[in-house]
C-alpha cells in the first residue's frame, strides 16, 4: 500500500519506547504509560538493538510474516523474562517503535523488520539504523524517522513523505514512494517508471565503487563508467545463496507475488545450502520446534527442484559447511558482485569480490530479475602494515577495530577496505576473518586487496579454474580515490589479544561485539564452556589455532580442564578432510575435545555449544555476544588461540606458546 504524501499519528495510535527502563517498556505494553519524546532524551533509549532480540532464531521457524510477528521483541529478556508476552506489541495498538543508536545491528534477517511491520507498526524511529535492517524496512514499505520528526508529529504537525526520504538515493525514493519493493518491481516491470541512469563523470574509484560501475546494467562491451558514493544504479548479479533458515520466506514471497509458476534468472548463479539448522535437534529447547524445522527444509527443497539452483543440501544428516565457508572455496570469484540471505556474506570480500547480505524480500526480488537496485555506498580504508605479534589473530585485530572504529560508527553503511603491505602477511583464512565481521561493524561489506596469495589460494582450491581470467577481473583502489570514513594506518604489531566482554543488558548496557577489552585488563573470569567454529573461525587455519595450542597441552599431559567443556566443529567438509589427513582430530580427542561436523549452530543457538543457564560463562571464537543468541549465559568473544587456551587454564587467558611446558627440574649436586 502506498504511504500517503503527507504523513500524520493517527488518533488513538500509541508510540511505543524502548527504554533503558525495562519497566518503563512493561507499562507501555501493559497500557499503564504513554510517553512523548518530551518526557525522554536519546540517551533513556535502548542503542544496538539487535536483530537477534527482536526475532530469536526459534521465532525465524515459522515462515509466514504474520506467524512471526506474535513473537515480536520475544529475545527482550531481562531477569530471566521475557519484556514482550505473546502478541503484545500488536495487541498494544502501536503504529511508531522508538530506539535510540544503531537499531537492527547483527543478522540480516528480514523477520526483525517484519515483526514489527506486521504488528502494526509503520513508523520506525532511531537515531541511526544499521544498514540491512534500514535496507529491509524500505523494502517492506516502513517508514523510518528521527527524534526530531517525532517531535513534529507528536505536535500535531503532518511531515511531508519527501521528508521521510531526505539522504535517500532516487531508486530508494521510488521505492518508498511505492510501498515497497516488490510493488516498485513490478511498476517498473509495466513501465510505469524510468528509472534514473547515474551521470558522474571520470573519477578516481575506490574497490567497492569500480565493481559496482562494472555490473551497471546497460554498460556496453569495454565500456568504462564511472560512479560515486549516494548515485542510485541498477546492477547485475552474479550470483547468490540462501539457507534453510531463510528460503522458504523467499520461496513463499515469489509464490505470492509471480505466482507457483513463477521462476529465477539464471539459477545456475544461484545456490541453496543446509547449514544453519543440522543440529538444531541437539540443542534440548530447539527440539519443541522439530516440525517447523522440518517444515524449513521441505521448503527449501521445494524451492531447489523448483528453481534448478545448485544444492548444497545435507548428505545424511552431514551438511558441506556453512554457506559462507563453501561459497568462498568454490563459488565467490575476484571481481563478483554477491547477494545472499545471510549477514555474514561479506565474508567473500576476501576473493577481491563485492559481497553483503540482503533480506528475504530483496533476495526474492533480485533472482527473479537477475539484477538489483543499488546505492553507492561510501567506503573506509584500513592500510596494513607490519604483522600480528606471535599469540595474536586476525581476530584480535577485528576486536580492536570494532572497540575504536564500529563503535563511534565509522565504519557504519560504509565498505571496509583492507589493503597494504600488511595484507600479504596474513593467510587468505585471516583474511576472510576481516571480511566476516564487517557486519558486527555495521558496515556495508569488506574487501581486500587480491595479491599472489590470492590465486595462489584459489589455485588450490580450484584446480580447473583460468587463474588469469580471475586476474583480469580484480580491482584495487585507485590513487586518489575518496574515502569518507578515512584512511587509516593500522600497525599489526601493536595489536594484542582481546576479549569483547558480554555487557550488561538487564542495566542497560548491551551484549555487542564492540565491547573490546585486553585480556589482561578483565581479571579472572572462570569458563563453563569454550567453543571454536562458525564461519568466522571455523577456517583450516582457525583449526591449525586450535591444535597449536592442543598439542602444547596434550604434550604436558593436561586435558580440557575440570567443569569445562571445549567443543570445535568445522567450518566445512573440507576443513574437516584437512584436519583428519593432518592428524589433528587424535590430538583433539586425546585432549577431551568435543568435535563436531561441518555446519552452523551455537552460534546462532542452534547446536552443541550453548549454554544452558543465565550463570554458565562462555568463551567463543563466533562473531556475536549478543545476549541469548548462544544460550541464556554470559559470552565473550575472543580468538581461537584464547578459546583453546582458557579451556585448559579453565579461565579467559591469552596464549603464550610453551605457556603448559612443565618447569625444568634442577638436577641435585653431587
Amino acid at each position: 500500500m502506498k504511504p500517503p504524501e503527507t504523513v500524520r499519528l493517527t488518533p488513538g495510535k500509541r508510540v511505543l519506547y524502548l527504554t533503558k527502563d525495562p519497566v518503563a517498556i512493561e507499562r507501555q505494553l501493559a497500557g499503564d504509560l504513554d510517553l512523548t519524546m518530551a518526557d525522554l532524551t536519546v540517551d533513556d533509549l535502548l542503542d544496538d538493538i539487535n536483530t537477534d532480540a527482536m526475532t530469536p532464531a526459534w521465532v525465524c521457524f515459522s515462515h509466514r510474516p504474520e506467524d512471526i510477528a506474535r513473537d515480536a521483541y520475544a529475545g527482550l529478556i531481562v531477569d530471566g523474562r521475557r519484556l514482550f508476552p505473546r502478541d503484545a506489541l500488536a495487541n498494544g495498538n502501536f503504529e511508531v517503535i522508538v530506539s535510540g543508536f544503531r537499531k537492527g545491528v547483527g543478522s540480516s534477517r528480514e523477520t526483525a523488520a517484519q515483526a514489527e511491520y506486521y504488528s502494526g507498526i509503520r513508523i520506525a524511529v532511531a537515531a541511526s539504523f544499521a544498514p540491512i535492517h534500514a535496507r529491509n524496512n524500505v523494502n517492506l514499505g516502513m517508514l523510518m524517522a528521527d527524534h526530531e520528526m517525532l517531535r513534529r508529529l507528536e505536535a500535531g504537525e503532518g511531515l511531508p513523505l519527501g521528508e521521510f526520504c531526505d539522504g535517500y538515493d532516487p531508486i530508494t525514493r521510488l521505492v518508498v514512494e511505492h510501498g515497497g519493493l516488490f510493488p516498485f518491481s513490478k511498476a517498473v516491470a509495466a513501465g510505469e517508471v524510468e528509472l534514473p541512469q547515474p551521470k558522474t563523470g571520470r573519477r578516481p574509484m575506490t574497490m567497492a565503487e569500480k565493481l559496482l560501475a562494472r555490473h551497471l546494467v546497460g554498460r556496453g562491451e569495454g565500456e568504462q563508467r564511472y560512479v560515486q558514493p549516494g548515485d542510485a544504479v541498477v546492477v547485475n548479479v552474479d550470483g547468490g545463496y540462501s539457507h534453510e533458515f531463510t528460503t522458504a520466506q523467499v520461496h513463499h514471497f515469489l509464490e505470492q507475488e509471480y505466482g507457483p509458476d513463477y521462476q529465477i534468472a539464471d539459477p545456475e548463479r544461484f545456490a541453496v545450502f543446509e547449514d544453519h539448522l543440522i543440529y538444531a535437534d541437539e540443542v534440548p529447547k530447539m527440539r519443541a520446534f522439530t516440525d517447523k524445522i522440518d517444515t524449513l527444509r521441505d521448503l527449501q527443497r521445494d524451492f531447489q527442484r523448483h528453481t534448478g539452483t545448485q544444492d548444497f543440501s545435507a548428505r545424511d544428516r552431514v551438511s558441506p559447511g556453512i554457506c559462507h565457508e563453501v561459497a568462498r572455496e568454490y563459488l565467490i570469484n575476484p571481481g563478483d558482485f554477491i547477494q545472499a540471505t545471510d549477514s555474514h556474506t561479506c565474508m567473500g570480500g576476501v576473493n577481491n569480490a563485492l559481497a553483503w547480505g540482503v533480506g528475504a524480500t530483496e533476495y526474492a526480488n533480485l533472482a527473479h530479475a537477475g539484477f538489483t537496485m543499488v546505492e553507492v555506498p561510501e567506503s573506509i580504508r584500513f592500510e596494513l602494515v607490519g604483522e600480528l605479534p606471535e599469540g595474536t589473530t586476525a581476530k584480535d585485530l577485528m576486536l580492536y577495530i570494532l572497540l575504536h572504529y564500529a563503535r563511534p560508527q565509522k565504519t557504519l553503511n560504509r565498505v571496509m577496505e583492507f589493503t597494504g603491505p600488511g595484507v600479504a602477511s596474513l593467510s587468505m583464512d585471516e583474511r576472510a576473518t576481516l571480511t566476516n565481521m564487517a557486519t558486527e561493524c555495521s558496515a556495508r561489506t569488506a574487501i581486500v586487496v587480491a595479491d599472489e596469495e590470492t590465486f595462489r589460494w584459489l589455485a588450490e582450491w580450484r584446480p580447473d579454474a583460468d587463474i588469469d581470467a580471475m586476474r583480469a577481473r580484480t580491482v584495487e583502489p585507485d590513487e586518489g580515490a575518496e574515502y569518507a570514513g578515512g584512511v587509516h594506518t593500522l600497525d599489526l604489531s601493536q595489536i594484542r589479544p582481546m576479549v569483547a566482554h558480554p555487557g550488561d543488558p538487564d542495566h542497560g548496557i548491551p551484549s555487542d561485539p564492540t565491547n573490546g577489552a585486553w585480556i589482561d585488563e578483565i581479571g579472572d573470569v572462570g569458563i563453563d564452556i569454550a567453543y571454536g567454529g562458525s564461519c568466522t573461525a571455523g577456517k583450516i587455519d582457525d583449526l591449525g589455532f586450535y591444535h597449536r595450542v592442543v598439542a602444547e597441552a596434550v604434550d604436558a599431559g593436561l586435558k580440557v580442564h575440570d567443569g569445562v567443556r571445549f567443543l570445535i566443529q568445522f567450518g566445512s567438509q573440507a576443513v574437516e578432510e584437512h584436519c583428519r589427513e593432518q592428524g589433528m582430530i587424535e590430538t583433539f580427542e586425546r585432549a577431551g575435545v568435543e568435535l563436531i561436523q561441518p555446519g552452523c549452530g551455537a552460534c546462532i543457538g542452534c547446536g552443541p555449544g550453548v549454554s544452558e543457564d543465565e550463570d554458565e560463562v562462555t568463551v567463543s571464537a563466533i562473531n556475536r555476544n549478543y545476549k541469548g543468541r548462544s544460550g541464556p549465559g554470559r559470552l565473550y568473544l575472543a580468538s581461537p588461540l584464547t578459546v583453546a587456551a582458557s579451556a585448559f587454564t579453565g579461565r579467559i587467558t591469552r596464549y603464550a606458546p610453551g605457556m603448559f611446558a612443565r618447569p625444568a627440574v634442577a638436577s641435585s649436586p653431587s
